[in-house]
């Protein structure tokens, strides 16, 4: 069905104790007709799936000296980055979804300028739903996405709440903080900060997810780690540099706030291709319904048959679990894996019973059509998926929440005049 859905102010919550029941009756919540190549979610081995740690020691000690300078202003949560204001979305879903209307979707949409932006591409999607198991952080219903600038030369996150009735958000520039020799400095994350001899780090911004004060950016080879307790108000918003000034003013390419990397883990090297040893991180979700929790990611392929890859976490360090005592050096290695037979896979996430996956329709996979509806497929383990519902044109990353038995996406496709990007919830079960 395509709906237009504005005007609506609830909180998105109520968890759907029916759900394995529904299960059983998937069929008439499906689409008649299976994903496109339509084998299964099939199990593969997972052993051969691997992140190495990069560099976490350095990173923290320039972050320590930064802050101990003076030249940043810290806040150590984000709701505090939202006292001080910032863009005014809207709060309902104003473009058309394609969603199905027994889902009881909702949403809101960016303001008009993100809406239309032709250089800023959002991408992932997570909230506090993942930080925490209550579903808030600190009483507040709050939400990050992340974005790519164009050529990728710079990433950022947006911190947003909503109310109901009301959505707030502020921009966050990713930065990597490093020494130059003689004192301290950041560079952007992406391709304007390249430096020789250092780590290239990508700007894409693929996927996101937020476990305890850690958040976590998947793009290529690369899993980033940012925590949220490290959160930089820039002195300087005039300037399109990026890093301490000369003066020791900081400045974030007119962003009022920066974040700054603490780590990163690689599971191959840039410019690498995705392959059985190598999987590329181009969707990210957390799953807190298994022992451990574990982070989910997905690669993209044209036709199906890329991986779907759980990476155990370790609840006392909010990081990947290595094979080491401190997560910060070592080895993660996977503990399940699966082939996704869906073409173009942007988003994975799983209630812990069902996994569901944003990527083409069946009918139109193959098209170059951007305006196209995508379709969001359910599918359980070793079964084939089948479609849920249409949804909005090049649908990304999805999240789930089981606080409220919603799942949440967003989609990136872009219209410079009327703007046709969305951040959409809806049961997945009536």
């Amino acid at each position: 069905m395509n709906r237009i859905l504005c005007g609506t102010s609830h909180r998105w919550s109520g968890a759907v104790g029916a759900f394995l029941a529904l299960l059983l009756s998937a069929a008439t919540l499906s689409v008649a007709h299976p994903a496109a190549a339509a084998s299964a979610l099939a199990p593969i081995d997972p052993s051969g799936f691997t992140m190495r740690a990069g560099d976490f020691t350095n990173r923290g000690t320039a972050i320590q000296r930064i802050e101990a300078s003076g030249s940043v202003s810290v806040r150590t949560s984000p709701d505090q980055v939202l006292a001080d204001g910032g863009h005014a979305g809207r709060a309902a879903l104003c473009h058309d979804t394609n969603l199905d209307g027994s889902l009881k979707y909702d949403g809101f949409c960016w303001d008009q300028a993100d809406d239309t932006s032709a250089v800023w591409t959002p991408q992932g999607l997570t909230g506090s739903h993942d930080a925490q198991p209550s579903g808030t952080w600190n009483g507040h219903y709050l939400y990050i996405a992340s974005w790519h600038y164009t050529d990728n030369d710079y990433a950022r996150i947006t911190i947003a709440e909503s109310t109901g009735t009301s959505v707030t958000y502020q921009h966050v520039l990713l930065v990597d903080p490093y020494s130059t020799g003689s004192g301290y400095t950041f560079r952007p994350v992406g391709g304007a900060g390249d430096r020789s001899g250092m780590d290239v780090l990508s700007g894409h911004a693929d996927g996101v997810t937020w476990y305890g004060n850690k958040l976590f950016v998947a793009t290529g080879h690369q899993m980033q780690v940012y925590d949220l307790r490290h959160l930089w108000k820039m002195s300087d918003t005039s300037t399109d540099q990026v890093g301490i000034l000369g003066d020791g003013r900081s400045s974030a390419r007119y962003h009022n706030w920066a974040l700054p990397m603490v780590g990163v883990y690689f599971t191959g090297n840039t410019g690498d291709p995705c392959d059985a040893t190598r999987p590329c991180l181009t969707s990210l979700s957390l799953d807190r319904t298994s022992s451990p929790d574990a982070l989910v990611t997905s690669q993209i392929a044209t036709k199906g048959g890329g991986p779907l890859i759980r990476w155990p976490l370790n609840a006392s360090t909010a990081l990947p679990d290595t094979d080491t005592a401190d997560d910060y050096t070592g080895t993660v290695t996977a503990t399940g894996a699966y082939t996704v037979p869906i073409w173009k896979v942007q988003g994975a996430a799983t209630d812990g019973t069902s996994y569901y996956f944003s990527g083409e329709c069946p009918e139109t996979a193959g098209t170059t059509d951007s305006d196209v509806p995508y379709c969001i497929h359910r599918a359980l383990p070793g079964a084939a998926p089948h479609v849920l519902t249409h949804a909005p044109p090049l649908t990304q990353n999805l999240s789930y929440a089981p606080s409220s038995g919603r799942l949440w996406g967003l989609n990136e496709r872009q219209n410079t005049t009327t703007g046709k990007r969305v951040v959409f919830s809806l049961v997945p079960s009536a």
